[in-house]
């Protein structure tokens, strides 16, 4: 296997890189259970959104959990929101947003728990991911938020990785990972 290394704050991370096609590598991240990687991330990003004095965080499950916990405990922020891809038997009056058709097939659809989307109702909202590829969930994001009436003020993400989305905007990263093209 190939690898990637990744540094970051300072850490170095050995990535496997994972074929999502036939010519086509992503260097692939998951922060879960990483405390060192996940700490300097989440201060950083805390850093930087303190100036938008949003009232939640909200992100799409599950890798970016701890990262969005420890950017909402440095922040002070008592509940931070997590949009999951299937509606769970915990869920009371949830809110879907499915996929558009001209998404890739693998795209899921998001779903926030109803007393959630009451909380953020009428708030100022950051979404904060781990990774930011094709931007498809970025932009579900966006519109399963607007349809619970959350005002997204920015987006962050620890990693973007390739060129190949459309423009966020008020998109911010702090590192990139490559799309790697093989010739063959």
């Amino acid at each position: 296997m190939d690898y990637y290394t990744l540094e970051l704050c300072g850490i170095k991370r050995k990535l496997p890189l994972i074929y999502v096609g036939r010519k086509t590598k992503l260097a692939s991240l998951s922060i879960l259970g990483d405390v060192e990687l996940t700490d300097c991330l989440a201060d950083k990003i805390t850093a930087e959104i303190k100036k938008y004095k949003a009232d939640y965080l909200v992100g799409p499950e599950v890798k970016v959990v701890p990262l969005i916990h420890g950017v909402a405990r440095r922040l002070g922020h008592k509940r931070f929101v997590i949009c999951r891809k299937s509606i769970k038997t915990y869920m009371t009056n949830p809110i879907v947003v499915k996929p558009l058709p001209h998404f890739p097939k693998h795209v899921k659809p998001l779903v926030i728990n109803g007393p959630d989307a009451k909380m953020i109702k009428g708030k100022r909202v950051i979404v904060v991911d781990d990774v930011i590829s094709t931007g498809v969930t970025m932009r579900m994001m966006k519109y399963l938020l607007d349809k619970v009436g959350a005002e997204v003020i920015s987006y962050y993400a620890a990693l973007k990785q390739g060129e190949q989305f459309d423009e966020i905007d008020n998109l911010h990263f702090i590192g990139t990972l490559p799309v790697i093209k093989e010739e063959k």
